[in-house]
Order: C-alpha cells, then structure tokens, then sequence
C-alpha cells in the first residue's frame, strides 16, 4: 500500500467508524481491525477490514508487517460506565491489558505514533468548571480508572523513547455524519440524544429524566455534547502534530457549553415534530450536575473548532441517521419475518 497507512481499532464502532470515513476521505491508506463484538462491519465505511481481537499477538504481528503501519487510532474500548461498575474485571482486561499487547506489537514493529480515545470520566467528580486539562484525576468508577491507567501507560512508554501520543478526553460524543450514512448504534443504547430519537420514532415509551432537583436553570444534569465529526477532526489533527514531529499531549474535546437534559428534549421535540414522554426519576449515583469542558489547549495548539456547536445541529444529523435505522431494523424485520415463513403443503 502506497503512502501512510492508519491502523483504526475498533474501527467498526461509532467513532471509529465515522474516523475511518474522514482517514479515506484525506487519501490515507486504512486498515481497520476489530472484533465485532460491539462494532458493525456494515458501518465501516472503507479502508482494509481485518476481523480479530487485540489479544491474539500472532494477529497484530501479521497486520503491522503485512500492511507496513506507520500510526495507531485506538477505539476499541468498552465505555459503558454501569456496566464497568458491574463487571470490572471485564473492562481492565479489555481496557487495559488488550491495550497492553497492542502496545507491545507497536513497539515490536518498530510504531511509533499513537492516538487514544480517552474520555472526561478520568475526572471524576468536577472540583471546578469548566474542567481544564489540570483539573485532578479522580475516577469514580472503573472505565474511567482504566482511560486513566492507559494514559499513564502511554506517558511511561513515551519516557522510555518507545511512543509519541496524544490522548484525547472526550465528553459527550453525539450526531452523526452529515451524510446519514453512519450513525450511533449500541446495544444497548445508553446515550441521552439517541435515546431521545428513539422515543420520537415509537421505539421506546418514553425518556427517564433521572432528577430534577439539580442546581441548574431547569433542574436537570447540563452536560457538553461534542459532535462526532469534530471529535474525527481532532484526530487528524492531532495525527498532523505527531508525523511533524510535535510533543506528546493530552486535550480535551468538547463544545465548552453545557446543556441540560430539558434542552436536549425540548431540541429534539422541534426536531422531529414528535411529542417525547418524560418521566422524572429519582437521581442516578455519581451524576454532576454540570460536565462541560475548557477546549482552550486544543483550539490554541491545534487549532482545532468545532463545525456543529449548536445543539440543533447535532441533533438535526442525528435524526437523518436515525430515521434510515429505524426503517433498516424494519426491513430486517420483515426479511426474516419471510425466511421464517413454512411453504404451504400441496
């Protein structure tokens, strides 16, 4: 393969996918390695797929010689705050050690460049906003405590001359490609805005407002949505410091403007024209009332903007996905609901 070549783990996710999209659209050579176990592989949008696992050394070492890698995307981590309270063993082995070996393949063949998708759960619990990049690291949970582990392991290796990275703390990921193609699919969904166009399509009774009692304008959690095609812009960018030979980094992405889970309702209510049940709750543990980010690092050294800084924006490009899922799930539907039918006996 001419020119460079980006390896994107998980390139079949949400994000990744949608990086994948932006890498073959700058003329990079992709090769794009995942398991599928949370990935689709009809998202990934081009590129070279390999399916397998970052456990299995004796496939890393055939994808980095075969494909001659010259950088490193890292996507393929499981992000589901509950479920890591849940099953923390599951996501310090995927998290972590499955990390650990894509790391060691790197160094073997001699990769140096590397971009990670970090996330604002290093944090914790805001001790002041909006959240800069100093702000302490305290995790409350164990995905966070994982993006947290990788980030000092990236920042040994870089000591030990091994690495170059940057490290990228999103916050809330959302929207989808302008084009409709790509979009959020999760199962399960857990993400506030999906969830939202769910109920407006029919899919789901109604939304859970879990508390209404914060000290917010309208009593709700306000949180910083960050659209998923700036968030691949910030990668590109991020990959351009790194091949001119800038220094490893951390910044964080967001839109430095929080919404509440009202605004985001009320938004998608004059989005689709639906009316969108709520039932308020009772707090959910561990929710901040505000989450929002300071993106100043990222916009002065990079610079990095965002394009769809207004929520309407994100939501609007979430909707086109959403409407094409919703009728996609339908014609599976009826495609099996055909398979499953028994001929008639003469």
């Amino acid at each position: 393969m001419a020119g460079e070549t980006i390896l994107v783990v998980g390139g079949a996710g949400y994000i990744g996918s949608h990086m994948v999209k932006d890498l073959v659209r700058a003329d990079k050579n992709v090769v794009v390695l995942d398991n599928l176990s949370r990935g689709h592989r009809d998202l990934v949008p081009g590129g070279v797929f390999v399916e397998g696992d970052l456990g299995d050394s004796t496939l890393l070492d055939r994808v980095f010689s075969e494909y001659k890698i010259d950088a490193v995307m890292h996507f393929a981590a499981y992000s589901l705050v509950g479920e890591s309270v849940e099953s923390p063993l599951a996501y310090y082995r995927n998290n972590i050690s499955r990390t650990i070996e894509l790391l060691e393949a790197m160094i073997r063949h001699a990769v140096r460049r590397f971009i990670f998708s970090s996330t604002a759960a290093v944090y914790g619990e805001p001790e002041s906003l909006p959240i800069t990049e100093e702000h302490p690291c305290r995790p409350t949970n164990p995905y966070g405590e994982s993006k947290l582990a990788v980030e000092q392991l990236l920042a040994d290796c870089a000591r030990a001359g091994d690495l170059q990275y940057v490290s990228l703390r999103y916050f809330n990921a959302a929207g989808a490609d302008v084009s409709g193609d790509l979009g959020e699919r999760h199962g399960p969904e857990t993400h506030l805005i999906p969830l939202v166009l769910q109920a407006a399509l029919g899919e789901r009774e109604g939304i859970q407002v879990f508390g209404t009692d914060y000290p917010t304008s309208d009593g709700t959690c306000l949180r910083d949505y960050v659209h998923v095609s700036d968030l691949t812009r910030a990668h590109l960018l991020a990959l351009q410091r790194l091949t001119s030979g800038g220094n490893n980094a951390i910044y964080n992405l967001g839109n430095s403007k929080g919404y509440s889970v009202r605004e985001v309702i009320e938004t998608a209510r004059r989005v689709t024209g639906h009316s969108i049940p709520t039932v308020a709750s009772g707090r959910r543990a561990g929710d901040p009332a505000v989450l929002v980010a300071d993106s100043g690092k990222i916009r002065g050294e990079l610079g990095w903007k965002p394009r769809y800084e207004d929520l309407q924006t994100i939501i609007e490009t979430a909707w086109v996905w959403h409407q094409r899922e919703a009728q996609r799930k339908k014609n599976h539907r009826s495609e099996t609901a055909v398979d499953l039918q028994v001929p008639a006996k003469d």
